[in-house]
């Protein structure tokens, strides 16, 4: 099985990149790959309700996250709004070689970490269509005090200003749009020549034949 593409999707709290990733996730993928999953990453952050382990994140306590990345067990990590967030470098290599595409949930300081690192994987930000709305979104979810919304909104800009580092850009204010989106990122993923030519090894050296 040829290697499989890695996506790094990157946005600012509250622009619906979660429910997006789920939605994608839950649509049928091209069959020239193993299949589609999301990376689990690890984090010293507070399970949020409804959110299992092993599932949403790995939930570490600092010490642990500080001990594996001290023995090299992340790809990339970072600090984000006081919580530690760390990559599987095992874990993600061994799944790219099996052939599955993965989709990799990041800041934009892990995915320039990646970037660096794995020259070929695919950067999407996905933004909101105003601060406004970005705003009703945060306070809609009913899980974060009225202060921790602040140092979102607050942080927001920042985080938005690194949309450039992206391959590609996408505005979740309709979301069937916005997924319609996401999916033609992915395809054409797959319809690059050097995947195409790595996939279809075999039928292109039938044609070559004379």
């Amino acid at each position: 099985m040829p290697q499989g593409s890695l996506y790094l999707i990157s946005a600012p709290s509250g622009a619906g990149k979660t429910s997006l990733v789920k939605a994608l996730l839950a649509e049928p993928h091209p069959s020239t790959s193993a299949g589609l999953c999301v990376s689990v990453s690890h984090t010293t952050r507070p399970m949020r309700p409804g959110e299992v382990d092993g599932v949403n994140y790995h939930f570490v306590d600092k010490a642990t996250f500080l001990k594996m990345q001290s023995e090299g067990a992340f790809l990339e990590h970072a600090e984000v709004f006081g919580n530690l967030y760390g990559t599987s470098r095992v874990w993600l290599e061994q799944r790219l070689a099996q052939g599955w595409d993965i989709i990799l949930e990041i800041d934009w300081q892990g995915a320039d970490q990646i970037k660096r690192l794995l020259p070929a994987s695919v950067g999407i930000f996905i933004l909101p269509p105003s601060r406004d709305t970005l705003q009703h979104r945060l306070t809609n979810r009913g899980q974060d005090l009225p202060e921790v919304i602040a140092g979102r909104m607050a942080k927001a800009t920042s985080e938005m200003s690194h949309y450039a580092q992206a391959d590609y850009l996408v505005i979740n204010d309709d979301f069937a749009t916005a997924l319609a989106d996401l999916q033609a990122i992915l395809r054409s993923t797959l319809l690059k020549r050097d995947v195409q030519q790595a996939r279809n090894a075999v039928l292109l050296a039938e044609l070559l034949s004379k």
